[in-house]
């Protein structure tokens, strides 16, 4: 029912709307409307409710930049409007950020992920959802796998060729695409084609792409377990090998939303593998070594996690302002001054701490602080099978010394 003019209300109303504009309003919404001072949008929203007559904000670019002029009519009865559920890849949470909640009252519309699945007869809760408006295409790398079902929002009609050939590079070509284009107004559209014979160069906004995912002959998705293949890593010889990178991310026992600081981080593989561990995982990692910085940045992208936090620097430095961790591993530098002490008072009580060692000094060292501070000590040896001449013999890799501790 409508709010009567006496009811207290909040200033801001987040209202969704969708590509059927006022119609497809529910009646709460459409009498916040006509009850608004001011109402706020992208110019394709604003467009949607031109017949109102209200006095209108457009969206700035970047958004960021609209949200002090909106504060600027804090007290006023303001409509800021969203695509669609503003809280599913939406403007909602930045408003949330920036405004209390006693202040904002919010009405979603069905989103384009529910007139997608529509359209499809696929199941949502089977299907996996994306936003790329502003973030990394290389974020769809550690979902692609055969049989995968994915609706990705996109920004424009580049955008979607630029998927359909970020797909093809990565050796899913064949997958099936769907483009979706203004769905649920008159304008909607949609159509279909390979990520290898991706041709539509006049999608218009705003769009989705429904991904069905097919792996060319020969290629696979990234497996969804500790220890990845050794070949997927760009490195110099400085990589964390496959067995102990494997018994090491199980020693970190990563969890969703966590933060892990990978010291001496050499080709990233520890961090990268940290971050597919979870979507909502953070990772900072420090190298010393430009070169091995710029290798681990290029192994983040290739792999899907473009988000890990790569700096250059030396432990324990480097480690100053950083925020708290929930977990450190150490791959290289635990025998320098300062180092394991800096890391030791930066953990939080039930922090986990894993450092692996190939030298004897860092050894000794390791035994010393296990004695002090307990934890679990490790030693690690891994042989593979190679040639001997024409025949084949075991050849042993480095025995590493782990030392692992929860605070």
């Amino acid at each position: 029912m409508p709010l009567s003019d006496d009811t207290p209300r909040p200033w801001l109303s987040i209202v969704g709307i969708g590509e059927d504009g006022l119609e497809g309003l529910s009646e709460t919404a459409r009498d916040l409307l006509s009850r608004a001072e001011l109402v706020a949008g992208g110019r394709r929203h604003l467009t949607l409710v031109a017949s109102l007559g209200k006095a209108t904000l457009e969206w700035d670019t970047p958004f960021s930049a609209s949200i002090p002029k909106l504060l600027a009519h804090r007290g006023k009865r303001v409509v800021a409007l969203c695509s669609g559920d503003p809280f599913w890849y939406g403007a909602g949470s930045t408003f949330a950020e920036a405004v209390p909640p006693d202040e904002t009252v919010a009405i979603p519309a069905p989103s384009t992920f529910a007139w997608a699945a529509a359209r499809l007869r696929w199941r949502l809760e089977e299907t996996v959802t994306l936003g790329l408006h502003a973030r990394p295409i290389e974020l769809l790398r550690p979902l692609l796998r055969t049989g995968a079902r994915l609706i990705v929002l996109v920004r424009d009609g580049v955008a979607t060729a630029q998927v359909a050939a970020y797909l093809n590079a990565n050796g899913f070509g064949p997958s099936r695409l769907t483009i979706l284009e203004a769905l649920g107004g008159p304008r909607e559209r949609v159509r279909t084609a390979t990520a290898a014979n991706f041709a539509c160069d006049d999608v218009t906004s705003p769009v989705a792409l429904a991904l069905e995912a097919v792996a060319a002959e020969g290629s696979a998705g990234i497996p969804c377990v500790a220890g990845l293949p050794d070949d997927l890593f760009v490195h110099d010889g400085q990589l964390t090998k496959r067995e102990i990178r494997a018994v090491t991310l199980s020693t970190l026992a990563p969890r969703g939303g966590e933060l892990l600081w990978d010291i001496g981080a050499g080709a990233g593989s520890i961090g990268i593998e940290w971050l597919l561990a979870h979507p909502t995982n953070r990772a900072i990692g420090i190298e010393a070594r430009e070169d091995r910085l710029n290798t681990a940045r290029s192994n983040a992208q290739s792999l899907g996690v473009p988000h890990f936090d790569l700096r250059l620097g030396t432990a324990p430095d480097a480690l100053k302002d950083l925020p708290t961790p929930d977990a450190v591993f150490v791959g290289g530098g635990a025998s320098r001054d300062g180092v394991l002490d800096a890391i030791w008072q930066a953990l939080p009580t039930g922090g986990r701490l894993v450092v692996n060692s190939v030298t004897l000094e860092t050894e000794a060292v390791l035994i010393t602080r296990q004695a002090c501070h307990g934890g679990t000590l490790l030693r690690l040896t891994v042989e593979r099978a190679g040639a001997v001449g024409n025949r084949t013999g075991w050849r042993a890799a480095m025995p590493v010394v782990q030392w692992s501790v929860t605070k």
